[in-house]
C-alpha cells in the first residue's frame, strides 16, 4: 500500500495499534519488529504528508 492510498484515518489508526500492540508486549517480538516498524513508517509518512498539505492550505487561505 502506497502513501497516496491511506487516509490519515487509516495511517493513524495504524499507528495507534501498532503502539498499544508495543506498549502491551511482555517480551518483544522479533520476528514481526521488522514488520510493524515498516507499516508504521509509511502510516506516519501518509499522515504527515496530509497534515503537510492541511498546513499548506490554510496558510494559503488565511496569508495576507
Amino acid at each position: 500500500m502506497s502513501n497516496e492510498s491511506i487516509s490519515f484515518k487509516q495511517g493513524y489508526d495504524i499507528l495507534k495499534k501498532n503502539a498499544e500492540l508495543l506498549e502491551s508486549q511482555q517480551e518483544p517480538d522479533i520476528d514481526n519488529l521488522m514488520k510493524i516498524v515498516e507499516e508504521s513508517m509509511q502510516a506516519y509518512k501518509a499522515c504527515k504528508s496530509r497534515v503537510d498539505a492541511v498546513q499548506k492550505a490554510l496558510n494559503e487561505t488565511f496569508k495576507d
